[in-house]
């Protein structure tokens, strides 16, 4: 794992009118201690501006958090290649929260080729509410969002895209809409501004996951979701399934909602929007059904296949015999082969629903009570001896 070291930085000007994104700083906490290493912050880079004379190592960080009041929002921006929207996205976000509330936004440079990373570094140094994560390549958008989520201290978490497609000015009401007790939040693009076949494929796409998953939204795939601080911490994201956030938090027991919201054309570059994009979610659309269903009964899975298998092999196998009983040469005949395979990738299949009813319960008996899907409970004061007349009655 490669060493993470701290690079020196100017402080920001001190003089408000300097700058109309700078902002006071709160009084430093009293010797801040750097966030535990973990699988997402060994890949990333983490400053406030990228300081070229700082050594010849890999990653160097900078930790600008310490010196702020926590924030009650975190906004994590992945981005690839967005260094010309990256100034008038952070306007934007500042003009929709400035004043309002206490946040963070946090770009991630999931390995840009342009000059976004150096853009990342003017504004942090011009706000000391922006964060700056860099990945040491083009990971994906799953690795972005973890290594974002990772950083993100508010209580309320949102993601949106870098491309300006996204509205500032609605992250209100994502927040407003956390706040009256939901726990994940997803934009619905009632007109979107996307090319034909997109539109298309994307009606495609969000009526399957409908029906696949049972979650009633008109757009899971929308970038612009905000979630509760209990959601990042229990679902997991990896590979593409940054997509079924929803329907895995809907699975787990949060309650999932979906506010209307302006969708705009692309200012700059061009959509990485196509039909390996589809396939990719095809697939991840069934490891999705198989997780939210099957994933703590498996053997519901795997033993209905087996049974259905070695049935139908059983079935097959008792005709050929009664065959045989009747003078009928079946030595020779494809479909004894056929039935005896069925009833061997059966007997596998169950196996198969074994073992994983066996892994299923070694993890229920690791689980950690802080791990319970609990979203509150009541305790009744402990009855005391001297609350009855009768002491027989305890």
């Amino acid at each position: 794992m490669s060493r993470v070291e701290k690079v020196p930085h100017s402080a920001p000007s001190a003089d408000p009118s300097a700058n109309p994104l700078a902002e006071p700083l709160a009084e430093p906490l009293a010797d801040p201690q750097p966030p535990k290493a973990d699988a997402a912050s060994s890949l990333v880079a983490e400053a406030v501006f990228l300081d070229l004379s700082a050594s010849n190592a890999p990653l160097a960080t900078v930790q600008t958090g310490a010196a702020l009041v926590k924030p009650r929002i975190s906004i994590v921006v992945p981005a690839l290649n967005e260094s010309d929207s990256l100034p008038e996205l952070a306007a934007r976000i500042h003009t929709a929260l400035d004043g309002n509330e206490t946040y963070e936004l946090i770009f991630v440079d999931d390995g840009s080729s342009d000059d976004s990373w150096k853009v990342m570094g003017s504004l942090s140094e011009a706000n000391p509410r922006v964060r700056g994560v860099r990945l040491r390549k083009n990971f994906g958008k799953a690795m972005a969002l973890t290594a974002g989520f990772s950083r993100a201290r508010g209580d309320i978490v949102l993601m949106m895209d870098a491309d300006l497609q996204d509205d500032p000015a609605e992250l209100p009401k994502f927040i407003k809409a956390v706040d009256e007790g939901f726990d994940v939040v997803v934009g619905w693009k009632v007109k979107r501004h996307d090319p034909a076949n997109r539109l298309v494929l994307t009606r495609i796409f969000n009526g399957t996951v409908r029906w696949v998953t049972g979650v009633k939204l008109h757009d899971m795939n929308c970038g612009f979701k905000a979630f509760s601080r209990d959601v990042i911490t229990t679902v997991p994201i990896y590979a593409d399934l940054f997509r079924f956030i929803p329907a895995l938090a809907a699975w787990e027991g949060f309650k999932v909602t979906e506010v209307p919201v302006t969708h705009h054309a692309r200012k700059h570059g061009t959509s990485r929007y196509g039909l390996e994009r589809i396939v990719r979610g095809s697939f991840d659309l069934l490891s999705i059904a198989f997780l939210t269903k099957y994933s703590r009964r498996p053997m519901h899975f795997f033993g209905a296949i087996g049974v259905a298998m070695g049935a139908v092999g059983l079935v097959i196998n008792l005709y050929l015999t009664a065959l045989w009983f009747l003078g009928h040469k079946i030595g020779d005949r494809p479909l004894l082969l056929f039935g005896t395979m069925l009833m061997l990738l059966g007997l596998q299949f169950f196996s198969t629903g074994f073992i994983g009813e066996y892994l299923t319960y070694l993890h229920q008996k690791r689980l950690r009570l802080s791990d319970l899907p609990i979203r509150g409970e009541h305790r009744p004061q402990p009855i005391r001896r001297d609350d009855f007349e009768n002491d027989d009655v305890l």
